[in-house]
């Protein structure tokens, strides 16, 4: 019976949970609802009404197998003696209304584990993203992010043993790493799916799933409504991104094919992060301000009416509290857009930019190398801009983005 993608991404979360809840163990709840929805795919169609309820008792059963065979009979003797249609629901605890995948996600972005792996973990089990997915957003080697998830695996095992949702003391602690596993998966999907042909098989839009069911466990919180502005925002303005396969230029864009309807929700939910962080007690975080930036964009007539001014004081605002290399590069966009504007200085931009191509994580030098290509385009240097096209042709993958290169590389 094949799983429709939808109803499996769906089911997914719900399963390990459940599972996971069974076995005491997030990486045997992970294991045995893969077993599961194997068998499930086996089965004839039309023998599954309820794809979770049925994976979840299968899952079960796997496990209970398991450790009849590890002779361990007599503990488990009370559930296998329950009837053998036996209720699937895990009963939850008192006020627990987490939507399931964010649960695991607050489980995966444990303490106990170190922060790049807890990232790794969650993105993984959690956002579904692939290992070379996940090594390319953290710019590492997909052995190391492979080694990372691993280690997280076995580190939260031996760190908490039973397998429990955190309360919401620790919840509250665990959140800005929950908000960054929803960032790099609303990331990944911009960065990699400009024209998604699938609804089902598109990371940022499950990443603004996640951002408004944090908003409904936190909807006074400036970082969690600024991280769902960022989502409304970047997938009100992926309309008009690409034609005929390839990717646009910011100054070609069409901006009337913009949703309007998230453009309007984002922008009310960048203006509540803003009003509700409070400087100088309480200044702007990242994702406010990240916000703000997307504000700054989806508000422009177009290119050249940009806040080009406004937009470099919120990145250097955005440096000091989140000094990433994703960060370095869009400030110096921004500088390059206002030095080719005024007439100004491109040297001190452009060195900063080569910096970054020579010494920055592989995500970090391909942007880099875009902007600095760019730059050339812009400003009359065709041989040199055609020259760096070329160079990004080796590195970017099939896509509207690759696209692009190809056809200015002469």
């Amino acid at each position: 019976m094949p799983i429709d993608p939808a109803a499996f991404r769906t089911a997914w979360p719900q399963v390990v949970r459940s599972l996971a809840v069974t076995t005491r163990s997030l990486d045997s709840g992970e294991e045995y609802a893969a077993e599961a929805f194997a068998r499930a795919a086996a089965q004839p169609d039309g023998v599954i009404d309820d794809l979770v309820g049925w994976c979840v008792q299968v899952g079960r059963r796997s496990w209970l197998d398991a450790v009849r065979r590890q002779a361990v009979l007599v503990r488990i003797q009370p559930q296998l003696a329950r009837p053998e249609v036996a209720p699937v629901d895990v009963p939850a605890e008192p006020g627990d209304d987490l939507d399931d995948r964010l649960a695991l996600l607050f489980v995966a972005c444990d303490d106990a584990i170190a922060p790049g792996a807890q990232l790794v973990l969650a993105m993984r089990v959690v956002c579904g993203l692939t290992v070379r997915q996940i090594a390319g957003h953290l710019g590492v080697a997909d052995a190391t992010a492979a080694a990372r998830l691993t280690r997280a695996k076995s580190a939260l095992a031996r760190a908490r043993g039973e397998f429990a949702v955190p309360d919401g003391p620790a919840r509250a602690d665990r959140l800005p790493v929950v908000l960054a596993c929803v960032a790099g998966l609303f990331t990944v999907g911009q960065r990699d799916a400009m024209q998604p042909a699938d609804a089902t098989q598109d990371p940022a839009r499950d990443a603004l799933t996640l951002a408004e069911a944090l908003v409904a466990q936190y909807p006074d919180e400036p970082e969690v409504l600024g991280l769902r502005a960022v989502c409304r925002l970047g997938l009100a303005r992926r309309p008009g991104r690409v034609r005929d396969g390839v990717a646009l230029p910011l100054d070609e864009v069409d901006r009337s094919a913009w949703d309007q309807r998230f453009l309007s929700a984002g922008l009310g939910d960048a203006t509540a992060a803003i009003a509700r962080a409070e400087p100088p007690e309480r200044p702007p975080g990242r994702f406010a301000l990240e916000a703000a930036v997307s504000g700054v964009h989806a508000t422009a007539r177009d290119a050249a009416d940009t806040d080009w001014p406004r937009l470099a004081q919120l990145y250097d605002a955005l440096l000091d509290v989140w000094p990433s290399p994703a960060t370095r590069v869009a400030r110096l966009v921004v500088l390059g857009r206002l030095a080719v504007r005024d007439g100004g200085d491109l040297g001190p931009v452009e060195r900063d930019l080569e910096e970054l191509v020579a010494d920055g994580p592989p995500y970090a030098a391909r942007d880099a190398s875009l902007a600095l290509a760019d730059l050339a385009r812009r400003t009359g240097r065709t041989d040199e801009a055609a020259g760096r096209y070329r160079e990004l042709l080796d590195v970017l993958p099939t896509g509207p983005l690759r696209e692009f290169c190809r056809r200015h590389a002469g």
